[in-house]
């Protein structure tokens, strides 16, 4: 029918059989102008549709665009000039065939659906649609073989159609150039991501990543040049999905959950009642009450709902995971078709007779398949990684969202460390396994298909080889365990503090690590020698099982293809499964968590017409359920505007009681009606790292008068003089750059501002001096403070503010004692006034139940470590201009003179501005930046990581790994030797010995390769164990040996990433990366040099595609090490945002700022993403580049195969084709490794950093000072001088004095004044800038600080506790005996306590000592310092956190065990030095006074007056 259709043949296999083969013309005039024509019109609607459905505002008309529709017109026009000359020829005869009428008329119907087409594309953001790109290329393709039928037949010298062919021609030249247009992109002016603009082939290949890579390359990249992630990824919308699927899935793993229960609680109950006589079985509904109360108990482990997470984020990403699974299938089928191609060319060169055309086909072919299968490959990974990240993203994003919600009974279940850890591990290994999750049907896919090709070949023989290859699975499995096993333990190692215990458990650790390494180097053996090992037995079987069996080349070198194809999915498979254990190991973590219990506020009420401002009825609520409730049956109404005291004992529920009302407590019964809004003041001020002015506002509008009336009822206008930058001072995290009272007065700040209606304040004056309390107390919290007529509810231990107020309730043990005005309360002579009488005797009228700013007492924030003790030093110039600013205003207390006071500062810091600027980042600015690395990693690290290695094991290890390389080549060389015996012998006659030799000396070359892996990687793995030990010791003297300066500018969590993540990459990633780069660069360096020697030609090639990837390499690493440096530096902040808000929950509820926080989460995520994000194109950009120089190694070896053919045989064009086959993988491996070795080495860099940081002064020097040493406890100060950093002024400024022996001298001054500087001093925390401190005649500048610190005992002013047990916090060094122990206990009224705990001195103490009072804390350092018995005492008294009566027992134990010693006491409250021999005035770093109490109070000098705003008469008026 077709041939009538063309008037000529269709088909006749006869045009092939010759050695110019071509096509008829029918044929290509039908099928293959039909293909790309039916490709169009069948999708053509779809396309249509999805255009109408998702269109966009349309987009002005570019060049591009009008290019193409005036090409496409010409095409249209062309058609119709076909058209016309077909009936102009037609002249009635029936010579013209149908098909000249049939095309031009298809054509022009086409050429208007394509300009109609690709006018709907300016309706969309992108402008190119695939489906359009791919019918051009289909075009194209097909249109060639008539192209080259019309010009040979022009050629011959026919020219009978010869319009028609001009018209063809200019037709497939249009064809061509639309192409070529369709492969540019279209820039849109809404987005700026050109990812979203890409034309297809673009997109395909990544070529619109271009930009980026030429940007990174000139100059180190930026957050600002990554481009933001498209809407449909960023985190807002994955989350929203996320949660839409995971109502209903949750919903039903919580029913599922209950029936669990139900279901345990009647097995139960069954099983009792066969042993129950009849008359008890009423009891039976009681015994199953009773039985799920304990499940409950004991159950909160398995009794979480379950297996819900995994079909939640299938239901979420299931489009995803469908187009990658496609690819996935299509890139596995084309992976088999390498193996046929390659049987097909050996033979082909086997073959003399075969013509030369079908080589150049194969040729084509080997690089068309290469190609498909590239692109569907890297666009499969792109898919997946994409995948991945957007399931981190939403986990993340979950688990802060929970967090925001969680309730405490569930918080308690974890540590803030354990938090972080599901959103930075758990996110992660889940993020793993989702970019792998298709190996699982992948890799079985691929084995089956490797082994039936596999039997096809060689028969059962096969089975041999399988076998082995099985076999050495489990092994692999086992030992992956094994390792597995090991690393767990290295997460234990870091948490214990001190040197000598690191030690011993770095030195376990390392012992590991070696275990670990050999492990590894096994594995790796394994891996190497299963290609080789299941060769050589396939072969010998094969040959062995039946003397007819020949072993040729096209048999050996498939096979060998086949089997370098399997060992892929059979190394994989273990690992896949290893991951998804792991992941099976965090998505139950996380199903636990997320599916945890919200807080319940259906106790709180909110009602906005009600009398009352806050109501308790019946309250009673707990923090536990398995406890007894901490506030009891609490019935309280608070009138609207009412200033309320709530007063008692530490320990007797004040602050629960807050917490009750915010609704961080499970209710037990009654409830808590609120009217209107709540601030809240907690007594741990919680600081965010962020600038001091972010930090008030706390998201609101700045107004900036109601902002300043603020700053000067918080008395926070002397700080600003002093911050550098004023309110934009950066605040370090936790507030490490403030003082306690800072801290406490920024947190008052941010709920004043707030204008809410009821303020809940929990002892907000606890850590400010009286005088600040009494003008924070008079501007904000009084009658006629800000807050005036708004509710307060203010816990407080002073007492001098009591008559001030509406209303009084005294608690006591969680319950209400009494409660009414001070006046009715007295009068009522009940506990209140025996309260007040206590403390009225131990101070005088003025109660100054307070300490000064520097109290740092709350420091425990979030992870405390050793390195905070002196929170001196972080606040340190800032006090010390404090001092003079603060002595001018207290001179004179008007507030005229406050502002002024700040004009002034304002006007002088304009003026010097700059000049301040710049010196105030060198002094105060925190070193808040990291340092990111910039540029290429300097020689000099490699050169510090290889010496530390060993360069004599360095020599050995790339020697081994050279034989192993030879070796390689030996045996490749043979194989192709032997196959050559095909054509000499003939099956029958083939002699045993030629046979056994062969198979013998293949074997041989094949175990020397596995041996010398072997001992290569032995060698490295001892090498890189030796080198973490020597980097991990240097950095760790080095940061034990540190300035205490270095750790004020330093935050904790970055030196602790230095010691857990570098020293960890140091360990784990650099060897096996390093490893496997030399591995790899010797495989592609062996594989050239074989391909070489079988065709020299080939060097030409080599060189250019050599210059080619030299250049792609270099352009990636330098992108793609930047993007790797801002992914850390971007994803740190989520997570410290993330403690952070952990940290300060119950501020965010009690303000109601959750939706805000989310915000600022999403976006931290969002910002990392994108980083992610763009690395992980880079790596697509750079793949889809190094498989195309792959791909055409393995095009060029088969042309030169074909080109050479008659000097090569079979043999050698299988040896040669089967390893460029190979090398596309490995050189895609050796820049991945490449960039990883330059990504991991950054660890070396890092920690060679901190080996550099400078120390203090030696620990011990000759000069020892002499035995029993200071035995008298003199000490001497001439001109002492003293300042912080080299660029900062004095603070001591020249101080002389003399204390005798066993005198009791007390420090005071105001902030600021130099008072804790002498501490540092005495320490020499700080090194003195002149002068000397002599103590019995020694000077403490010459001699080592251990000798000097040992005999010195100091109980600091916020007391520092470890994790560990009471006993290792008392005694770290097992000095003392139980007895002593206790006896010092007891003395710090402690005994009564410790002996009440469960395990007493094992008690485990939480970081910072979260789970005991900040009264206890303080009177464990005083137990501390009791056992020390040292002859000088330094107290940094902060008795803020201890209610009146336990300060005035640590007094009189002070006095009474410490009579003995010299005692310097920096005081904060004038009662308690009272009693002192001498007292030292400071003021602005030099000594003002010094003499007796009662000299100093009859000359009337600054004490006196200090005295008399403290209401201190005589030295009798305090007498205790």
């Amino acid at each position: 029918m077709l041939e009538k259709f063309c008037n000529s043949t269709f088909w006749n296999s006869s045009f092939l059989d010759s050695p110019e083969a071509d096509l008829p013309l029918c044929f290509e005039q039908t099928v293959l102008v039909w293909i790309p024509l039916g490709f169009l019109w069948l999708l053509a609607p779809w396309q249509l549709l999805h255009v109408y459905r998702t269109k966009i505002n349309r987009s002005s008309i570019t060049k591009l665009y009008l290019a193409k529709q005036v090409l496409v017109g010409f095409l249209l026009i062309l058609a119709a000039i076909e058209l016309a000359l077909v009936l102009t020829e037609d002249s009635g005869q029936a010579t013209v065939p149908a098909i000249r009428y049939t095309n031009p008329s298809l054509y022009l119907g086409t050429w208007l659906l394509v300009l109609l087409f690709q006018h709907s594309r300016l309706w969309c953001v992108q402008k190119d649609s695939w489906f359009l790109s791919l019918f051009w290329i289909l075009s194209v393709l097909c249109g060639i073989f008539q192209f080259q039928t019309l010009i040979r037949t022009l050629l011959k010298g026919n020219n009978s159609n010869l319009a028609y062919s001009c018209l063809f021609f200019i037709c497939y030249a249009l064809n061509v150039l639309i192409l070529i247009l369709s492969a540019f992109s279209e820039k849109d002016d809404s987005s700026n991501n050109p990812s979203f603009t890409a034309s297809f082939l673009s997109s395909i290949t990544f070529s619109w990543y271009d930009s980026i890579v030429l940007k990174g390359y000139k100059q180190p990249l930026t957050l600002e040049d990554v481009w933001d992630l498209d809407e449909k990824i960023k985190t807002k919308t994955l989350v929203s999905k996320f949660e839409k699927c995971m109502a209903g899935e949750l919903q039903k793993a919580r029913k599922a959950v209950q029936r669990r229960q139900r279901g345990r609680a009647q097995e139960n109950s069954r099983d009792r009642l066969h042993g129950l006589n009849k008359n008890q079985s009423r009891s039976q509904d009681i015994l199953v009450l009773e039985d799920v109360k304990k499940k409950e108990k004991s159950g909160t482990t398995e009794n979480f709902p379950k297996a819900w997470l995994v079909k939640t984020l299938f239901k979420t990403f299931y489009v995803i995971l469908l187009k990658s699974f496609l690819l996935k299938l299509m890139h596995d089928l084309l992976m088999f078709l390498n193996p046929q191609l390659l049987k097909l060319l050996i033979s082909f060169a086997n073959n003399r007779d075969a013509y030369v055309w079908v080589g150049y086909l194969y040729s084509v072919l080997f690089f068309v398949v290469a190609l498909i299968q590239s692109l569907c490959l890297q666009n499969y990974f792109q898919l997946c990684f994409m995948l991945g990240t957007s399931v981190r993203a939403t986990i993340m994003a979950s688990v802060y969202k929970k967090a925001l919600t969680l309730s405490n009974q569930s918080r308690k279940q974890y540590t803030i460390g354990e938090t972080v850890n599901l959103m930075s591990v758990d996110a992660q290994k889940l993020m793993d396994v989702t970019s792998f999750i298709h190996l699982l049907w992948s890799n079985i896919l691929q084995i089956t298909l490797c082994i039936s090709f596999l039997w096809a070949e060689l028969g059962p023989s096969v089975l041999a080889g399988v076998g082995v290859m099985v076999l050495l699975i489990p092994i692999n499995g086992i030992l992956a365990t094994k390792s597995r096993a090991v690393q767990i333990l290295k997460y234990f190692a870091w948490e214990p503090s001190f040197k000598k215990q690191v030690h011993e458990l770095r030195k376990k650790e390392l012992k590991n690590l070696l275990t670990l390494g050999q492990i590894q180097t096994i594995m790796i053996f394994l891996l190497h020698l299963s290609p080789i090992l299941v060769s050589v037995i396939t072969f010998s079987v094969y040959i062995l099982v039946n003397s007819n069996n020949v072993l040729d080349a096209e048999k050996a070198f498939t096979s060998i293809t086949l089997f370098n194809i399997l060992r892929f999915p059979l190394s994989m498979f273990p690992m896949v499964i290893t991951s998804m254990l792991q992941a099976s190991v965090s998505t139950e973590r996380l199903e636990k968590y997320l599916g945890g219990d919200d807080l319940d506020t259906s106790a709180i009420r909110h009602e906005y017409n009600f009398d009352k401002a806050v109501q308790f009825s019946e309250a009673s609520f707990t923090w536990d359920r398995d406890l007894e409730a901490t506030i009891r049956d609490v019935n309280l109404d608070i009138m609207p505007g009412q200033l309320v005291a709530v007063v008692g004992t530490v320990g007797s529920g004040k602050s629960s009681l807050m917490s009750a009302m915010l609704g961080e407590m499970e209710n037990v019964h009654g409830h808590i009606t609120i009217k209107g809004t709540i601030a809240y003041v907690p007594q741990q001020s919680w600081i965010q790292n962020g600038t001091l002015k972010d930090n008030i506002l706390f998201g609101s509008e700045l107004d900036e008068k109601k902002y300043q009336q603020v700053l000067e009822a918080c008395a926070l206008l002397p700080d600003l003089e002093v911050l550098p930058g004023g309110d934009l001072a950066e605040i370090g995290e936790k507030g490490i750059n403030l003082s306690g009272g800072q801290k406490q007065r920024i947190s008052l700040a941010r709920a004043t501002y707030q204008n809410s209606d009821i303020y809940v304040l929990d002892d907000p004056l606890s850590a400010v001096d009286a005088h600040v309390g009494k003008h924070i107390f008079n501007k904000v919290l009084g009658p006629n403070g800000l807050l005036k007529g708004k509710t307060r509810l203010l816990i407080t231990h002073s007492i001098h503010f009591l008559p001030q107020v509406d209303e009084i309730v005294v608690l006591g043990n969680g319950t209400i004692l009494e409660k009414g005005s001070y006046s009715t309360l007295l009068a009522k002579k009940g506990l209140f006034a025996k309260i007040l009488k206590t403390s009225k005797k131990q101070m005088g009228l003025e109660g100054e139940a307070t300490v000064n700013e520097d109290s740092e007492e709350d420091d425990c924030g979030l992870m405390p470590s050793v390195e905070e003790i002196p929170e001196e030093v972080a606040s340190l110039t800032m006090r010390r201009e404090n001092s003079l600013h603060r002595t001018l205003s207290h001179s004179s207390r008007s507030s005229s003179r406050h502002r002024k006071s700040l004009k002034n500062s304002l006007k002088t810091r304009n003026v010097n501005t700059l000049k301040e600027e710049e010196e105030l980042v060198k002094g105060q600015k925190l070193i808040k930046k990291e340092f990111i690395q910039t540029g290429k990693v300097k020689l000099s690290v490699y050169l510090k990581y290889l010496r530390a290695m060993g360069l004599c094991l360095i020599f050995f290890i790339i020697l081994a790994y050279v034989i192993n390389a030879v070796a390689y080549i030996g045996s490749n060389l043979w194989l192709s030797a032997w196959t050559n015996d095909s054509k000499t012998y003939n099956g029958t006659n083939y002699p045993a010995s030629q046979r056994d030799l062969r198979v013998g000396v293949y074997g041989a070359l094949g175990l020397v390769q596995g041996v010398f892996v072997l001992l290569g990687n032995l060698c490295s793995a001892r090498a890189s164990t030796h080198a973490s030990n020597i980097l991990h010791k240097q950095l760790l003297t080095n940061i034990f040996r540190a300035p205490m300066s270095f750790f004020d500018t330093t935050p904790t969590g970055r030196i602790v990433n230095r010691f857990a993540g570098d020293i960890s990459t140091v360990d784990d990633t650099l060897p096996l990366s390093l490893r496997s780069w030399i591995l790899c660069f010797l495989g592609i360096i062996s594989t050239l040099v074989m391909i070489c020697m079988a065709t020299p030609i080939f060097i030409t090639v080599i060189i250019p595609l050599g210059i080619i990837y030299t250049f792609v390499q270099m352009f990636y690493v330098a992108t793609s090490r930047q993007l790797k440096r801002l992914d850390s530096v971007t994803r740190s902040p989520i997570y410290s945002h993330f403690s952070e808000t952990v940290s300060g929950l119950s501020v965010i509820r009690a303000f109601e700022h959750q939706q805000r926080f989310l915000k600022h989460n999403e976006v931290g995520i969002d910002t990392n993403q994108k980083c992610v994000f763009s690395w992980i194109v880079s790596n697509r950009w750079l793949a889809v580049r190094l498989e195309l120089i792959g791909n055409l190694i393995v095009f060029f070896a088969s042309m030169m195969m074909v080109i050479y053919r008659d000097t090569l045989s079979g043999d050698t064009a299988g040896f040669v084709l089967s390893n460029a086959l190979n090398i596309t993988q490995t050189l895609n491996w050796l820049v991945r490794m490449t960039s990883e070795v330059e990504t991991n080495i950054v660890a070396v860099e890092r920690i060679n950093e901190y080996i550099k940081v400078e120390n203090e002064a030696p620990w011990v020097t000759d000069k020892r000072p002499p035995p029993g040493w200071p035995s008298k406890g003199e000490i001497q100060f001439n001109n002492y001088q003293l300042r912080y950093r080299p660029e900062l002024d004095l603070i001591l400024k020249g101080i002389t004095c003399d204390i005798k022996s066993m005198e009791k001298v007390g420090v005071v001054g105001r902030t600021g004044a130099g008072k804790s500087s002498l501490t540092n001093a005495l320490f020499r925390i700080l090194e003195a800038a002149g002068g000397q401190i002599i103590i019995d005649g020694v000077d403490i500048a010459s001699i080592g600080l251990h000798d000097l610190r040992e005999k010195l005992t100091i109980i600091p002013q916020d007391p520092i506790l470890f994790s560990g047990s009471l006993r290792m916090n008392l005694d770290p060094f097992n000095n003392h005996s139980d007895e002593e122990i206790w006896k010092a206990l007891e003395l710090a009224h402690l005994k009564s306590f410790v002996a009440g705990l469960q395990v007493g001195l094992s008690h485990k103490v939480t970081e910072a000592g979260d789970n005991l009072s900040i009264g206890q804390r303080q009177l464990l350092c005083l137990a501390r310092a009791l056992l020390r018995k040292s002859k000088i005492l330094i107290m940094d008294e902060a008795t803020a956190a201890v209610d009146i009566e336990t300060d005035h027992l640590i007094q009189t134990t002070i006095q009474k065990e410490f009579s003995h010693c010299t005692t310097i006491t920096i005081a904060h409250r004038l009662h308690t030095i009272m009693d002192s021999d001498k007292i030292m005035v400071l003021d602005n770093g030099k000594i003002v006074e010094y003499g007796t109490p009662n000299e100093l109070l009859k000359n009337s000098g600054p004490f006196c007056l200090m005295a008399k705003e403290a209401g201190i008469e005589n030295v009798n008026s305090t007498s205790l």
